[in-house]
């Protein structure tokens, strides 16, 4: 055999050019990334001499988004598992005020345990209704929304319910650890712990298996009304500690504290990719989900709009972003 024979053909394929690349990437992936640093960028340019890129202004869109964040980490596994919860923002109330009102009391570890178990007593309620009785999550959070705000209201006689221990304020909210706020730090501990659960243990699999296709996940073996149940109550805890780090930074308790902040959490899950429809799930979108609801508060309100124009804007903003958001 000739040696021109034993010559290995050339890789006649087509190189691939950069259109090709772009072609095949799904921007859906990246959507609020590429939409974070767009927006960011246009503040700063419009607002260069309002001061939006202070150092100071900066820190406080991390600080004023850190309890939508934490309360936003518990939405994700929510609604990863095709569940929604929409009694976050009572519970957080509840939660400031019971805390508030047991701290004046009998001190501040009591005071802590009493603002979870808020959280512990409707998670587990809303679990136990949704996975149990098989009652639509929709409903039963809906009809603990109002439940729970009712229950603040009654018990303070819709007064404020001042927290006056120094320790309790500086752990939840009014502190800084050296030059980080508090708040700062409490929303990056529920990130991290958020993200790896999530994505790398057994459980957080299995909450992407239940809302991804539940009777395939009941043949593999899983458990999903137990998922169900579980998520549910990890909402419910998580909003309890959003309600305390109100309650922290805003030394009082009361039950207005998290009104609305439901649809704000849900917003910024969704902005950050993951599926209404289950299935799919990331923490660290939710917290970029989170920072661009932020971001464009602190915008508009630096640009001088009234609140009626600010929320046409955002509303206009979450509805493009949620359009060109990836799909599952």
């Amino acid at each position: 055999m000739s040696k021109a024979n034993t010559i290995a053909p050339r890789d006649t394929a087509a190189p691939r050019n950069f259109g090709t690349i772009l072609k095949e990437l799904d921007w859906r992936r990246y959507v609020i990334y590429i939409g974070f640093v767009v927006v960011f960028l246009f503040f700063a340019v419009l607002l260069r001499d309002q001061g939006f890129l202070s150092p100071n202004n900066l820190l406080n869109i991390f600080r004023q988004t850190a309890t939508i964040t934490v309360m936003a980490v518990g939405m994700t596994y929510v609604i990863a598992c095709a569940e929604i919860d929409l009694s976050v923002g009572s519970v957080a109330g509840l939660s400031s005020v019971c805390t508030a009102m047991v701290l004046s009391q009998w001190g501040l570890i009591p005071g802590i345990l009493a603002g979870l178990a808020v959280g512990l007593v409707v998670g587990s309620i809303n679990g136990a209704l949704v996975s149990l009785l098989g009652i639509p999550s929709f409903l039963v959070t809906l009809g603990m929304l109002g439940i729970a705000v009712g229950v603040a209201q009654w018990i303070t006689a819709s007064a404020p319910q001042p927290i006056l221990n120094d320790t309790f304020n500086m752990l939840f909210g009014s502190g800084n650890f050296g030059p980080i706020p508090g708040l700062v730090v409490w929303s990056a501990i529920f990130v991290v712990i958020g993200a790896v659960v999530l994505n790398r243990t057994k459980f957080g699999r299995q909450v992407l298996a239940t809302g991804g296709n539940r009777n395939a996940a009941d043949f593999t073996g899983i458990n999903t009304k137990r998922i169900k149940f579980q998520v549910l109550l990890i909402s419910g805890m998580v909003a309890s500690v959003a309600g305390m780090l109100y309650a922290g930074r805003l030394q009082s308790g009361r039950f207005q504290w998290g009104a609305g902040d439901e649809l704000s959490a849900i917003a910024a899950v969704i902005l950050g990719g993951t599926s209404l429809f289950g299935g799919f799930g990331s923490i660290v979108g939710t917290l970029f989900g989170a920072l661009l609801i932020g971001l464009i508060n602190n915008g508009l309100i630096l640009a001088g709009l009234d609140s009626s124009q600010q929320q046409v804007v955002r509303g206009a903003i979450i509805i493009l972003a949620v359009a060109l958001a990836r799909k599952k």
